[in-house]
């Protein structure tokens, strides 16, 4: 007789247990700056004095930024 692989219920119980890693707040914080981005109003640097924001990942990193000053649920940055 074969036994079953038990991996995949383990998987899912791991998963779980977790829960969210990005707040719901933090999601809507980056929602914002999305759409910000795509009018235009999306600035980087310190008080939004630098350029005009065109890419998508740095508006995302911008939304989680402005997420965790806010006190939102988000991980901490990776160090470089």
């Amino acid at each position: 007789m074969a036994r079953k692989s038990s991996s995949s219920s383990r998987k899912s119980s791991r998963g779980r247990s977790r829960g969210r890693r990005y707040g719901k707040a933090a999601g809507k914080t980056v929602e914002s700056a999305m759409r910000r981005r795509k009018r235009g109003t999306l600035r980087s640097g310190k008080g939004g004095k630098g350029g005009r924001v065109k890419s998508r990942k740095q508006a995302i990193a911008i939304g989680l930024s402005e997420a965790r000053k806010k006190g939102a649920k988000v991980p901490r940055k990776k160090a470089a």
